[in-house]
């Protein structure tokens, strides 16, 4: 598992925008956790990260619209810092339900 930041800006004033908007938000809530607005940190394998790349670029209007993945790896956490309000996300901590 690696994690990889996938953070993301959909042009809402085009035609079909919000729409996109809410379909990539929901796919990146399928495999990690909303970080920011439009930033998700998702702990992933190379086959969900394939799948999860290949669901948002078939999403997304490529001339308005655009995706960044950012990969940390496996030693994620000596890259990660965090500061202010909200707790940090842990992937790999206790989930509580």
């Amino acid at each position: 598992m690696q994690l990889v930041v996938v953070s993301y800006d959909v042009n809402t004033q085009s035609e079909g925008g919000q729409k996109r908007l809410r379909k990539v938000a929901k796919l990146c809530e399928s495999c990690g956790q909303r970080v920011q607005f439009s930033v998700f940190e998702c702990l992933v394998d190379p086959v969900q990260l394939k799948e999860l790349k290949f669901q948002l670029e078939k999403t997304i209007d490529k001339e308005a619209d655009s995706l960044r993945y950012y990969y940390l790896g496996k030693h994620w956490k000596s890259h990660v810092e965090h500061c202010g309000a909200k707790e940090p996300y842990d992937p790999q901590g206790l989930l509580m339900l």
